[in-house]
């Protein structure tokens, strides 16, 4: 059997930390020291690594921050390099066929550790909010999102809605989406966790619809 490089070694490394979900869509890697500690690939090896995941859109390097996952899969990858470039309508009316059906599973399947990690999502969503930090809050509302996806437990509409999580996060990225999450105080979606915590899909995708035609009237409305 041919030896496998160490370059490989890593891609299949990193790939695999990322498809298990112990590396999401947005979170950030180890640095390259950690990471050649963790993989036990030295760190030239490592580096072609990196390159080759950001060459196929799984991976993307911010000068100064560090290295993120932006994809799950090349499927992944090729959805959010399109929805990036999509009007926030489009994205919308795609995340209306969606997000209901991701509400309604996750409230069929949902565990415990779901319902942990979605509390801990709108924690952060309200914490942004009252803070009036825009970025941070629309990093934990597509991220809240995401996790209902996550939480359907079918891959395939994860690793779809993961393509979307670029676009989400420019689309709830304005003054308006955070002055409703003020005034609201992010009731509507507790509304969507208590749904689903509580096993009841149809109310689930109800608010989830719900959620979603309010941002609707936030892109429409000029900032």
């Amino acid at each position: 059997m041919p030896q496998v490089s160490a370059v490989q070694r890593a891609i299949d490394a990193i790939r695999e930390r990322i498809g298990s979900g112990e590396w999401a869509t947005g979170t950030r890697l180890p640095s390259e020291t950690e990471l050649s500690s963790l993989l036990g690939i030295s760190r030239s090896p490592l580096r072609e690594a990196v390159r080759a995941l950001v060459h196929t859109g799984l991976l993307s390097v911010r000068r100064g921050d560090g290295t993120y996952v932006t994809a799950t899969d090349e499927i992944s990858a090729v959805l959010t390099h399109r929805a990036l470039d999509s009007r926030v309508a489009d994205v919308i009316e795609v995340r209306a066929g969606l997000d209901a059906v991701c509400a309604g599973l996750a409230a069929q399947r949902r565990t415990a550790g779901d319902l942990e990690a979605l509390a801990g999502a709108l924690a952060q969503r309200r914490a942004a909010a009252e803070d009036g930090d825009r970025g941070a809050f629309a990093e934990a509302d597509a991220r809240f999102h995401l996790l209902v996806a996550q939480a359907a437990h079918n891959p395939l509409l994860s690793a779809v809605y993961s393509g979307l999580v670029g676009a989400l996060v420019r689309s709830v990225d304005s003054e308006l989406s955070l002055e409703h999450a003020v005034r609201d105080r992010g009731q509507d979606h507790d509304a969507l966790l208590n749904a689903i915590e509580a096993c009841d899909a149809a109310r689930a995708e109800v608010v989830a619809l719900e959620i979603l035609r309010d941002q609707g009237r936030a892109a429409e409305s000029p900032e």
